[in-house]
């Protein structure tokens, strides 16, 4: 009669069993209920997207300013200095157009396009003032460059 009862034994391995039946269940429902929370899964990605955003923005700003001093040094080499001066005369109207510009910008854009709008500026400004140099020597030179 002291023989170990063998239906205890297996009563304690149906125990751990359905412990750890629950415990993968309660994993299963847990993975479902991410699944199903659509609106956290759009943030989640929104977030991703917005910090590639920004990165491109960032390399294309920097693109813009190498490109434009780039175009500076070759237009400084040969550029007649009148229209260097005149060019210095646009930078300073460029210059308060962009004061007026951050202004709007401040005022208008979306958040997450003001918090990177350094890059933006500089890659607009240095366009403009390079497109604003061809244009009038352009126009002096007549059509040929």
């Amino acid at each position: 009669m002291n023989q170990p009862d063998k239906h205890t034994a297996g009563s304690g391995e149906l125990r751990a069993k359905v412990e750890q039946t629950r415990q993968d269940l309660g994993e299963t429902v847990e993975a479902l209920a991410a699944k199903a929370d659509v609106k956290a899964r759009a943030q989640e990605k929104a977030v991703a997207i917005k910090g590639q955003t920004a990165t491109k923005a960032a390399e294309l700003g920097e693109q813009a300013v190498a490109k434009a001093t780039e175009a500076a040094h070759v237009l400084q080499d040969k550029v007649p200095d009148q229209v260097k001066d005149k060019a210095a005369a646009a930078t300073g109207q460029v210059k308060a157009a962009a004061g007026q510009a951050s202004e709007v910008w401040q005022d208008k854009a979306p958040e997450q396009v003001r918090n990177h709008r350094t890059a933006f500026l500089a890659a607009s400004g240095a366009t403009l003032l390079a497109t604003l140099v061809l244009v009038r020597r352009k126009r002096k030179h007549g059509s040929a460059l």
